[in-house]
């Protein structure tokens, strides 16, 4: 069984609905029981990091999500509150991965470049330098879709690139721990082909 974590953010239900379309079932919880019995966790989120870290560290979710031994899977602000910091309200968040999160700062494009490039960022990018099972069987440059403002820089737990503004993390892993920027669930078969790697991983 696949657990997707619920700490009060948005695009939780999403996800559970392209589990769905590949055939994966899933709960939605944040219960202490179910999270630490599922065979893989899910952690997405759309939302601020500053009342979502409240939520987890009310519930003590902080510290079991930092102590599961099955794989994880962070999207979006779950890849950002796997982080040690985030410039949002400027929030603590678990330290799994040893990246601040930051804010992007807009500016005026290149004469290749229509306009400025605004913040947030919405819509698809590529990704590429692929370092992770995650994305096994998909090509460098392949497109995901994604919606933010704040990312992580690129580091040693970098296992995925892109570009906006400047190069930074798509996807990050440190041991049973996996997280993207991105929307898989958004991406088409992109994202369905990431999804079932991350199911698949034993």
């Amino acid at each position: 069984m696949i657990a997707i974590i619920k700490y009060n953010a948005g695009n939780v239900q999403s996800v559970q609905y392209a589990l769905q379309r590949i055939g994966a079932d899933s709960i939605v919880t944040d219960n202490v029981a179910e999270i630490t019995s599922a065979d893989k966790l899910i952690f997405p989120g759309v939302g601020h990091a500053s009342p979502a870290m409240q939520y987890l560290r009310e519930r003590k979710l902080d510290q079991l999500i930092i102590s599961l031994k099955q794989p994880v899977l962070g999207i979006c602000l779950g890849l950002q509150l796997m982080c040690k910091h985030s410039e949002e309200g400027n929030t603590q968040c678990l330290g799994i991965f040893d990246e601040a999160v930051k804010l992007f700062v807009p500016r005026e494009g290149t004469e290749s470049e229509v306009g400025k490039l605004k913040v947030p960022q919405i819509g698809w990018n590529n990704i590429y330098n692929f370092k992770s099972v995650l994305f096994d069987g998909l090509k460098e440059e392949d497109f995901v879709y994604a919606v933010h403002s704040y990312y992580a820089a690129l580091g040693n737990e970098t296992v995925a690139t892109t570009d906006y503004i400047h190069p930074y993390s798509a996807a990050l892993q440190k041991n049973n721990f996996y997280a993207v920027q991105f929307h898989p669930e958004k991406s088409g078969t992109v994202g369905e082909t990431i999804l079932k790697n991350f199911i698949n991983i034993s």
